[in-house]
């Protein structure tokens, strides 16, 4: 789930029903903008700042890394009165109006980051009560509250759901489930993009492929969120299945099929903009790679994880934080190390993006439930030479990093 829509096409539609939070490279801040110091990035926020925040802590969470409490901070206190996010919010001690624009994916980006530091349940059920009161009577969510359904947002509120330890399935609208929207935007498996999923129908109600919106309907089938881990599904499978009804996880692995042969060629997806020539897309081709390995293993997103590893590092470079965040969760979802992810150190490069992470702890609990001081206390007074109580450290120190 990155991002759709670059915050120039925001800003040129005028309309955010239609489109998800920008992830690429965001225009640099006016003179009059303040950057938080507690933010992630140094592009202007305004459409994508508590999208790639959340990234960025949902990131870290995933490898171990406690974020900066100001980095926290800054993101909760984005959050309205009625637990809405916002894409941002410049003044947060000001309360949410009529033209604070509060949308699903924002909301639900937060509530999985949230979710996983733990000890934000306040924030957290506040928000996923907002998401059900703006739940479409299709199962499903817009962007904006009152859109019509579609593929990312309702997958990326799936993810935020199951985070938030509600059952997606049960969370219903006029009887139908998440699920159920998603499903009606599946294609079948004859014709151009067999087994996809389109974004939205169109205006004659014609669902045609979309490799974004796939990628992130298979993980939002599956019950997942962005930082999905690996073999979810039940394997690749060996063709489409043509059942009628689907289920999700049927569904999911279509999907995942015809990313497959999406990313055979050349190992990535492309993307064009209005008058340009196709160009690799980084962002969707790491997308795909969680939604291949949670659906059928690391072992099928193997290619264009390999194309990543190669190539992304300066396109994460210039777009920032949440770049580097959607390759942690390609890393964490195949289960590759992102301190050494072709070479790039993909867990340094995300944390120099924004306020340094709290400090590994130093103390683990025993068995016992005990603090570990004491048993260090122990093995200190038993090696009385001060040059083996200095080994001793200096070795655990190492082992921390």
């Amino acid at each position: 789930m990155n991002v759709r829509r670059s915050a120039a096409a925001l800003a040129a539609a005028g309309v955010l029903a239609a489109a998800s939070p920008a992830l690429a490279a965001s225009p640099s801040p006016s003179p009059s903008t303040v950057l938080p110091s507690g933010l992630y990035g140094d592009t202007d926020p305004t459409y994508d700042g508590v999208w790639r925040q959340s990234l960025a802590l949902l990131a870290q969470r995933t490898v171990s890394v406690t974020p900066a409490a100001k980095a926290v901070d800054w993101l909760t206190g984005q959050q309205c009165a009625d637990g809405a996010f916002a894409a941002f919010r410049a003044e947060p001690a000001r309360a949410c109006d009529a033209k604070v624009m509060a949308d699903s994916n924002s909301t639900a980006a937060a509530v999985q980051a949230l979710s996983a530091l733990g000890g934000h349940e306040d924030a957290t059920g506040k928000a996923v009560t907002w998401l059900k009161s703006v739940q479409n009577k299709d199962g499903g969510w817009g962007y904006a509250p009152g859109g019509a359904s579609d593929a990312n947002s309702t997958a990326v509120v799936i993810g935020a759901l199951a985070a938030a330890g509600e059952r997606p399935a049960e969370v219903t609208k006029g009887g139908r489930s998440p699920y159920d929207a998603l499903l009606k935007l599946a294609l079948p498996c004859t014709g151009e993009g067999a087994g996809a999923f389109a974004y939205q129908p169109d205006k004659k109600g014609a669902l045609t492929a979309n490799a974004d919106a796939t990628a992130a309907a298979v993980v939002g089938a599956l019950g997942a969120g962005l930082d999905a881990t690996g073999g979810k599904g039940k394997g690749a499978g060996t063709g489409c299945d043509e059942s009628d009804p689907l289920t999700p996880g049927q569904a999911a692995a279509n999907g995942a099929g015809y990313l497959a042969k999406a990313v055979a060629a050349d190992g990535h997806l492309t993307s064009a903009l209005a008058g340009a020539p196709e160009q690799p897309d980084y962002g969707n081709t790491a997308d795909a790679v969680v939604a291949l390995a949670a659906q059928g293993g690391a072992d099928r997103a193997a290619k264009p994880l390999a194309w990543l590893e190669r190539n992304a590092a300066a396109w994460a470079k210039q777009s920032g934080p949440a770049a580097y965040a959607q390759l942690v969760f390609a890393a964490h979802a195949t289960g590759t190390d992102p301190r050494d992810f072709g070479g790039t150190d993909l867990v340094r490069a995300l944390n120099a993006t924004g306020p340094a992470p709290q400090p590994a702890k130093t103390a683990e609990k025993n068995d016992d439930g005990g603090s570990g001081t004491n048993v260090w206390w122990m093995v200190g007074t038993g090696l009385a030479a001060g040059a083996g109580i200095g080994f001793l450290l200096s070795s655990r120190r190492k082992q921390q990093l």
